[in-house]
């Protein structure tokens, strides 16, 4: 007994044998089944590591070790950052998946999107037609004002210099609101007359 105790605080070469271990129960002293037998002891030489800690129990320390740490959540634990999530759904990076119909639904899917094709076509068109009605109009018109002479003695072209000058049309010799600030999309130089009164 004596031995077997010194045995466990000499310092171990690195050439010394293994012992044979058996499985610990959990009513076993770790003494009496940490040793097995001398001559097993013998009959079994390997080369012995530097550590002689068993994996499972290794592994079993190092939990009991860290279990005091606050741990943090790595993977799925983690819950999602909102403003991730928000950019997520508003801004959507997946092309969406392709439509897959059966044979007839695909010919009523084309006929529907064809007839809307031809219908806004056919729209399109109207009003194409339609604006150049009215601009063929007012170019016959203006250009039966510039032949025309009169009122009067007045010469020819006249009514076609009075009507494109608008006077009176916007009321008390205003200009039209459009012609009120430059149609740009620079600022200002500046951005209020704080030194407007009304006259």
């Amino acid at each position: 007994m004596a031995a077997s105790v010194r045995g466990l605080f000499s310092r171990l070469s690195l050439t010394t044998p293994t012992i044979a271990c058996q499985r610990v129960s959990s009513n076993a002293s770790p003494v009496s089944s940490t040793i097995r037998s001398p001559t097993a002891a013998a009959l079994t030489q390997q080369t012995r590591p530097f550590s002689s800690t068993s994996p499972a129990f290794a592994k079993a320390a190092k939990t009991a070790k860290g279990s005091g740490k606050k741990k943090k959540k790595k993977g799925k634990g983690d819950e999602p950052d909102p403003r991730i999530q928000n950019l997520k759904v508003s801004n959507p990076r997946k092309v969406p998946a392709p439509l897959r119909f059966g044979r007839n639904r695909a010919l009523r899917h084309w006929t529907i999107h064809r007839a809307w094709l031809l219908w806004q076509r056919k729209e399109r068109e109207r009003q194409e037609k339609e604006l150049a009605r009215l601009y063929k109009s007012m170019h016959s018109a203006c250009e039966e004002l510039r032949q025309t002479s009169g009122p009067g003695l007045e010469e020819e072209g006249y009514l076609y210099r009075v009507a494109m000058e608008k006077k009176g049309v916007f009321k008390h010799n205003n200009f039209p609101m459009e012609y009120a600030r430059p149609q740009v999309e620079t600022p200002a130089r500046e951005a209020w007359n704080h030194g407007w009164t009304r006259e």
